[in-house]
């Protein structure tokens, strides 16, 4: 059963700047790509850090302001007064940048988001190398398949070829994300696995099974000599 991956949703086509680029070219990197953030990367590809409208507007932040000194110190941000001096990508950026891998599952990728209270993830191939960059919007994006499309996966990978199950015996409805799944089948096991396999499929937001079954397997009989095992 396929599951989405980074490698699936991030764009490829990555704006970067090296560590020498100037601040004027930043924003207008910036602004001309429609992005909020960009890689600062070497000769190699490597991912040196990322600069963002954050560590740019610091310098916004200083320019006028009548007590520069009580800007910065009174909130203790010695960083930012370092990058609202700063000239060059490579004094602006924030490093080391938070990085995934095409192989990452969209779950990992959006608790990595979260946790690190990062708006992108550059993404490195097995050699450290900028392949590519996710996004937030990127990976809402799987959220935009069609409810036909999403059907479509459930019947052919969770149905038939992870559970083996004849057409008709389960009925697949799909709106606007929501998968129900209907019918019935031998095993209480089969039912449960049906269900959470088709959570997994791309664009699902909700299950509801629905599904009878003939035999509850997960039940437990105590043996006489206090070993449990499962009904057949």
């Amino acid at each position: 059963m396929r599951t989405w991956q980074v490698g699936d949703v991030m764009t490829k086509d990555v704006a970067t700047v090296g560590e020498e680029t100037p601040y004027r070219q930043i924003v207008d990197v910036l602004v001309r790509r429609g992005i909020s953030g960009v890689p600062v990367v070497d000769g190699f590809r490597r991912v040196l850090g990322v600069v963002s409208e954050t560590d740019l507007l610091h310098r916004i932040e200083r320019v006028g302001h009548p007590d520069e000194r009580r800007v910065f110190e009174g909130r203790r941000r010695r960083v930012a007064r370092e990058k609202a001096a700063a000239l060059v990508a490579g004094d602006l950026m924030t490093a080391p940048a938070v990085t995934t891998y095409p192989q990452a599952s969209l779950p990992a990728a959006a608790r990595q988001l979260d946790r690190d209270a990062v708006r992108r993830l550059p993404v490195l191939d097995d050699l450290g190398r900028l392949v590519g960059i996710v996004t937030r919007g990127d990976l809402l994006r799987v959220h935009l398949r069609t409810d036909a499309e999403i059907r479509e996966e459930v019947v052919r990978e969770v149905l038939r070829r992870v559970l083996a199950v004849r057409d008709g015996l389960v009925t697949v409805r799909v709106r606007d994300g929501e998968v129900t799944l209907d019918g019935r089948l031998d095993r209480r096991s089969e039912v449960d696995l049906a269900g959470r396999l088709a959570a997994q499929v791309g664009g699902v937001v909700r299950v509801v099974n629905t599904i009878a079954y003939d035999v509850d397997d997960d039940a437990l009989v105590e043996l006489a000599d206090g070993q449990v095992t499962p009904v057949a």
